[in-house]
């Protein structure tokens, strides 16, 4: 919740008057805590997580979720049954790494909850024309970060650079939250 990538987002969208709230699952804060990696919690698990802090934040009526990564994939999970009023995906695992065949999009297919995805087009979890093959429900509207991984840092030969995608990515999210 406090990564660079995470507090740039963060204060980015907060400066547009959008009010920000952030949040660690617990596996995260136990690798904060101990200092190395673990696995993530299971699935039921970091739902049910979503589920309670979207209730400790007044219910999903007024509120946009969503999260980097599996944050953004388990948001996406639980949008519909929250109805929440929109839903923001940064860098979506749309499959595991070199393996675009293993798709983790069966739940977006019918997804109610309009949705923002940002990906960069260099993604190892799903570039655009893998995405592009894949039934998505009309209420995604996927934005592509130009040179972009699943961070948004482009290439050092791109001419572009991370604040350039960063800033895209603040407006994507701001428009469309204001949009909703």
């Amino acid at each position: 919740m406090d990564s660079p990538f995470m507090e740039t987002i963060a204060k980015g969208v907060g400066k547009a008057g959008i009010r920000v709230a952030r949040f660690e699952f617990p596996y995260m804060r136990r690798r904060r805590e101990i200092g190395h990696a673990g696995a993530p919690n299971p699935g039921p698990v970091l739902m049910e997580f979503w589920r309670d802090t979207i209730e400790k934040l007044g219910g999903g009526e007024r509120l946009v979720i969503g999260g980097k990564s599996l944050g953004g994939r388990i948001a996406s999970m639980i949008a519909d049954e929250s109805r929440v009023r929109g839903l923001v995906c940064l860098g979506y695992p749309f499959h595991p790494p070199g393996n675009p065949g293993q798709t983790r999009t069966r739940h977006l297919e019918k997804l109610r909850t309009p949705a923002l995805i940002l990906q960069g087009t260099r993604d190892a979890f799903g570039k655009p024309e893998e995405v592009g093959k894949y039934k998505l429900s009309r209420t995604i509207r996927i934005e592509w970060l130009e040179d972009g991984d699943h961070s948004f840092k482009p290439g050092a030969r791109s001419g572009r650079t991370e604040s350039d995608n960063l800033n895209a990515a603040i407006a994507c999210i701001s428009e469309f939250i204001d949009s909703l």
